[in-house]
């Protein structure tokens, strides 16, 4: 890696095609966390009970488990352009139904009790594209800017997401108490037809799996054992998945919103939204300032404080102060989703990017799901504070046991010219 490389933050912002990369996923991602807050607070005012917010979570996630792997094999197989662009039309089909559910004479035509099945049904369907939709944008991503350049693609291309998630929960919330629902949902479709815009003007991908045709079962044994075998991913997606899945307090915030700090659709824009600045700062920052050295104490002192901050959250009844706790959640959760996309892009071979980012979502993005469930469920039983205190307290105890007995990931150092294969066990 040459010097200019190493010391210019904006090395992978100088390839075209990176920069239509990041359009693409700044329109998807912002379409997506604006939905999923509009439906948040839809169900939640049609049922009024937090279980119902724990079921939307459940509900995701048992396609996008169910079928990763089959996901990640189909995107290894196929040109990545192709397979993004049906992605993101299925994404339109899935909103265009949000809005159509949305209609109050629709609603009061087949019930308000039906209208929650179809939600629901929506939101499985949601989690079908979502299992496509992550390994085809994570293997683009490699194929539009140099191996060199993937530590700095890595944070721009986080720092983006986190972009859209702040603007996508904040413009969700305000439009929410300005315009409503139905008139909320159809700018999520117009967002995703931007993305379909942008997704026309890329080149077609080489396809660099050299096993075209490979036996599906076959194919999912090999990303598999990679991913299990490689000791750097395995230990950063286990801590990961479990602080995640403990520390799912996100899924109540309507609860909080309404009924606790009685801040309305607005001030639940903001509390959603905070995460999403906190992280973005902090992403948006290390492009300027990597943090390859020490990544293992880091990432463990970032999930650390990601506990510390969902429990200071459970026992504010200041909003304000909740709102300091969620940003510092999303600074913490900031270093440890840069680490770990630097060590996914660096670690991974091409030809199984599809498949590895697969197995990637099934720990971390199907742990938000089953977070929120967990969440929605700990809230009905317990209550909806206690729910998140112990959440943040499970956090801390799971960080306490992975440093324990875990000392390759304390040592773990982020090498940008290692193979996978030199870190696998």
């Amino acid at each position: 890696m040459t010097s200019k490389t190493t010391d210019d933050p904006y090395a992978s912002l100088r390839y075209n095609e990176f920069k239509l990369f990041l359009l693409i996923r700044f329109s998807l991602v912002m379409a997506w966390s604006m939905q999923f807050i509009i439906v948040e607070w839809e169900v939640y005012r049609l049922t009024n009970d937090p279980l119902s917010l724990g079921i939307i979570g459940l509900m995701e996630i048992i396609p996008a488990f169910s079928i990763a792997l089959f996901a990640g094999h189909i995107v290894d197989q196929n040109e990545k352009k192709k397979v993004l662009l049906i992605c993101s039309l299925a994404f339109l089909s899935l909103s265009t139904g949000f809005w159509y559910l949305s209609f109050e004479a629709v609603q009061q035509d087949i019930g308000p009790q039906y209208t929650l099945y179809l939600i629901y049904a929506l939101v499985f369907f949601g989690g079908i594209v979502r299992a496509f939709i992550s390994p085809t944008v994570f293997s683009l991503m490699a194929l539009v800017v140099p191996k060199k350049l993937y530590p700095n693609a890595a944070a721009w291309s986080s720092s983006v997401w986190q972009l859209s998630a702040v603007l996508g929960p904040a413009i969700g919330g305000f439009s929410l108490h300005q315009i409503g629902v139905n008139s909320s949902l159809l700018m999520v479709m117009c967002m995703v037809t931007v993305a379909i815009f942008f997704g026309l003007l890329l080149k077609k991908k080489a396809i660099l799996n050299p096993k075209i045709g490979e036996p599906v079962w076959q194919s999912l044994k090999v990303g598999l054992r990679f991913v299990f075998g490689t000791k750097l991913i395995l230990a950063a997606l286990t801590l990961d998945m479990i602080a995640v899945l403990f520390g799912g307090a996100v899924a109540l915030l309507p609860v909080f919103a309404k009924d606790i700090l009685e801040v309305g659709a607005q001030g639940f824009g903001i509390l959603r939204a905070a995460p999403a600045v906190g992280s973005f700062l902090v992403m948006f920052s290390l492009a300027y300032f990597p943090i390859q050295k020490n990544a293992g104490i880091k990432l463990l002192v970032a999930v650390f404080v990601f506990g510390c901050s969902i429990l200071l959250f459970g026992l504010s009844t200041f909003f304000w102060l909740s709102v300091f706790a969620l940003f510092m959640s999303g600074v913490a959760d900031g270093v440890s989703m840069v680490i770990r996309s630097t060590i996914l892009q660096i670690y991974t071979p091409d030809d199984m990017r599809g498949r590895v980012s697969s197995v990637t979502n099934m720990f971390v993005g199907s742990s938000n799901e089953l977070g929120a469930f967990e969440s929605g469920f700990t809230a009905k039983i317990m209550g909806t504070v206690p729910a998140v205190v112990f959440g943040g307290i499970m956090t801390l105890v799971t960080v306490g046991a992975t440093t324990v007995v875990s000392p390759s990931l304390r040592q773990l150092h982020i090498d940008t010219s290692a193979d996978a294969d030199d870190n696998s066990t």
